[in-house]
């Protein structure tokens, strides 16, 4: 059975905001890769990798569903950030103001009575309960030494590990 039109059309606008959040935190890199912090860069590296995942898992979800997919123009993301604590106090309300859209996209499913939609979901709104978490643990990492010395060093040092692994489907 073909998707619902207006589920549809959520998860295209859904789509555009994943791939934005792609090249959110691939600037984030960037900054950190110019600001001399690799591990930081790196971070944000993966989660380009993973949002980028989030937007193709959605894709080929409409495709599976018989719906169209429509990739829209991605807005500027900002490039400029105060420091690192900035930059992870930014992640965080954006993580916010995606598992909002999220949200709405499961009320939208629900709406219509898309059980399927409803249930592919569920993975997202799972992701999103994880990438606050992890995030507001950074925060608080990074508050502890106020964003600097040996603290910073020793993080960054660590981010430089982290690698994306494609979840099991």
């Amino acid at each position: 059975m073909a998707i619902n039109k207006n589920v549809e059309k959520i998860l295209n606008e859904q789509i555009n905001a994943e791939f934005w959040s792609a090249y959110f935190y691939l600037s984030m890199s960037n900054y950190f890769n110019a600001n001399g912090m690799p591990g930081f860069a790196n971070w944000m590296k993966v989660q380009f990798e993973e949002e980028t995942f989030h937007a193709m898992k959605m894709l080929d979800y409409i495709n599976e569903r018989a719906g169209r997919v429509i990739l829209d123009p991605i807005p500027e993301v900002p490039s400029e950030w105060s420091g690192v604590l900035n930059v992870f106090e930014e992640t965080l309300k954006h993580e916010e103001e995606v598992t909002r859209l999220i949200n709405g996209c499961v009320n939208v499913a629900i709406e219509e009575k898309d059980h399927a939609t409803v249930n592919f979901l569920q993975w997202f709104v799972d992701e999103q309960v994880e990438e606050e978490a992890t995030v507001g643990e950074i925060i608080d990492q990074l508050r502890m030494f106020e964003g600097k010395g040996h603290g910073l060093y020793m993080m960054d040092k660590d981010f430089k590990t982290r690698t994306f692994t494609a979840p099991a489907e």
